[in-house]
């Protein structure tokens, strides 16, 4: 049984996800949060398996809230939701500690196997093609370099800090400004 918080701020678009995951066996969505404001209490009170997140939130943003989840214990899966879901989003998804990356357009089957996927501890993420990684890697400080391939093989944030013999904070806060700085090319790519 997978239980399951929905983050999203089109009401027609948390009715809809919570109608189709309420009828798929075996995931229990348990609410619907709509803003930044609503995720705590939310998350506090539900105790979900998985959050599925939207990227793009009002005065949020859905990188900095699964970074945010992911610090908690436990930490629930977050599978971040977008309507621009592709490879251009995937290297600050990984950063951000997201389980998995999904487009809205995916059919529900899809969207079904990725919840199950994440779940399960299993990432669900677009494979990050090498002129991409490249090209990330020329938006970010030389120092970062590491840690940035570190992420991206799966080591996490304590692991990273552990390897390198830096602090966690540290780690935390040149992994926070990685997404920074790759968030806005992802707006650019959007564009």
């Amino acid at each position: 049984m997978i239980r399951l918080l929905i983050v999203d701020d089109h009401p027609a678009m948390r009715a809809g996800l919570t109608a189709v995951l309420r009828a798929e066996p075996g995931i229990v969505p348990l609410g619907a949060a709509s803003s930044e404001d609503d995720l705590p209490a939310m998350l506090e009170r539900t105790s979900p398996d998985v959050v599925l997140l939207d990227y793009h939130l009002p005065g949020a943003d859905g990188l900095k809230l699964c970074r945010r989840m992911k610090r908690e214990q436990p930490a629930p899966a977050v599978l971040l939701y977008s309507a621009y879901a592709d490879s251009a989003m995937v290297v600050p998804a990984i950063l951000a500690g997201a389980d998995g990356l999904m487009n809205k357009s995916a059919p529900a089957p899809e969207l079904f196997d990725a919840l199950r996927a994440v779940a399960r501890g299993d990432r669900v993420l677009p494979p990050v093609p090498r002129e991409l990684l490249e090209h990330a890697g020329t938006r970010i400080e030389a120092e970062d370099q590491p840690i940035l391939a570190m992420m991206i093989d799966g080591t996490s944030p304590a692991e990273v800090a552990d390897t390198l013999r830096i602090d966690q904070r540290d780690v935390a806060r040149r992994i926070d400004g990685m997404i920074e700085r790759l968030r806005v090319e992802i707006a650019a790519v959007q564009a």
